[in-house]
């Protein structure tokens, strides 16, 4: 208990000789030792690189998780399985349950509608979405988040510490050069007492002997301050030298930042690009289904009577002779094309996005194509792919 005391009351006094010497720094009384302009760089490099840092990685949490309350549940959650030594479950994503909601409205409507049809191959792809998106949120939380992470929570918070423990030394420093200097300056004012010869009135030799101890005390107290002062600096120099080499780690840290950076695109590529596939083949599906809603379109584009007039048509039941088609004096109308499209086979004509076609039909046509052309070229065309134009 004695020991506690003692060790309280000698915190206390260090605190209150450090909050004077703070004080008197920001009052421009005291000195403060001037850290090199070196240090002072690397300081200043590793104060921008926590802001950047810290900035950066809020943000990517953001990006990869958009909802702030999501975000907050899923923090909570990976802390307290992180307490509990335990994984954390995979989280559905959005794009998982849209595509499950969206499979199971297809059972209600009928899968053989269209609709129906439609919405299965539509969930599908979402559900692959889904799964590509929970990937690359797992790969960059690893190869992107995590090193970000550890600087923040790890080799910054020693920096931090590190500093702290020098401003600390620091400021003792500067106090025991005061103390110095205020010894010092009594000690030749007792000196200079001492010169003065006594004479020989009673009081005079008292006060000599006064004067003279008073000398030797101070003497004794600057030799005391010049001791703490050298503990003090060699203190200081050591607690200089390890914050030194902390801040210039900072070189590494951004290696390995670039590093992660470089990994975070390439996860980021890969899912953009496997998320684009899945789109295309999501096109091509959606091509090959019935659809009710461009059904009346090619129907009106149909010239009345023709399926009667008793004209030979080129259409024949099972393959189509693309070069024996000719377009009919009516019923043409032009189309923008909405996405491009690669030809299957030598009937169908490749599409570029937004490029204007001319398209029309023939008698006994599937009504999810037509015929598209454009220039001396001619083929069958995806419905899906155009928007017809008035």
């Amino acid at each position: 208990m004695d020991f506690n005391v003692k060790k309280l009351a000698t915190g206390a006094g260090l605190f209150f000789t450090r909050a004077v010497q703070f004080t008197e720094e920001k009052l421009g009384q005291a000195e403060k030792t001037e850290l090199d302009a070196h240090f002072e760089n690397l300081m200043s490099r590793a104060d921008c690189t926590k802001h950047w840092t810290e900035k950066i990685f809020r943000q990517t949490e953001v990006l990869l998780q958009p909802n702030p309350i999501d975000h907050t549940g899923a923090r909570i959650e990976e802390f307290f399985y992180e307490k509990l030594d335990m994984k954390a479950p995979s989280r559905v994503t959005n794009g998982e349950l849209l595509g499950h909601y969206m499979e199971d409205a297809a059972k209600e409507f009928g899968p053989g509608t269209p609709y129906g049809s439609t919405l299965v191959k539509v969930g599908e792809c979402e559900r692959r979405l889904g799964a590509a998106e929970r990937e690359f949120i797992q790969t960059s939380a690893i190869s992107f988040l995590a090193p970000l992470r550890n600087f923040l929570e790890g080799d910054w918070r020693t920096i931090s510490k590190e500093r702290r423990l020098l401003e600390n030394l620091r400021l003792d420093l500067d106090a025991c050069k005061t103390r110095l200097k205020k010894a010092k300056a009594a000690e030749a004012k007792a000196a200079c007492e001492g010169e003065v010869a006594p004479d020989f009135q009673e009081t005079r030799p008292r006060n000599y002997v006064l004067s003279a101890s008073a000398s030797a005390l101070w003497t004794e107290e600057v030799e005391k301050a010049e001791q703490e002062l050298r503990v003090a600096q060699t203190e200081f120099d050591r607690q200089s030298e390890v914050t030194q080499l902390l801040l210039e780690g900072i070189s590494s840290t951004h290696v390995n930042h670039l590093r992660c950076l470089h990994e975070f695109v390439e996860a980021q590529a890969a899912y953009y690009k496997q998320c684009h596939l899945h789109m295309q083949e999501l096109q091509r599906e959606l091509g090959r289904l019935p659809n009710a809603f461009t059904l009346n379109s090619t129907h009106s584009m149909a010239a009345p009577g023709s399926a009667s007039d008793g004209i030979d048509s080129p259409v024949e039941t099972d393959t189509l002779k693309i070069e024996e088609v000719q377009a009919p004096a009516t019923g043409t109308r032009k189309a923008k094309v909405l996405y491009d499209y690669d030809a299957a086979d030598s009937s169908e004509l490749s599409l570029l996005a937004d490029e204007l076609i001319t398209v029309y039909t023939v008698p006994g046509m599937d009504s999810d194509w037509l015929i598209g052309e454009r220039g001396n070229q001619k083929g069958k065309v995806p419905v899906t792919y155009l928007e017809l134009l008035s």
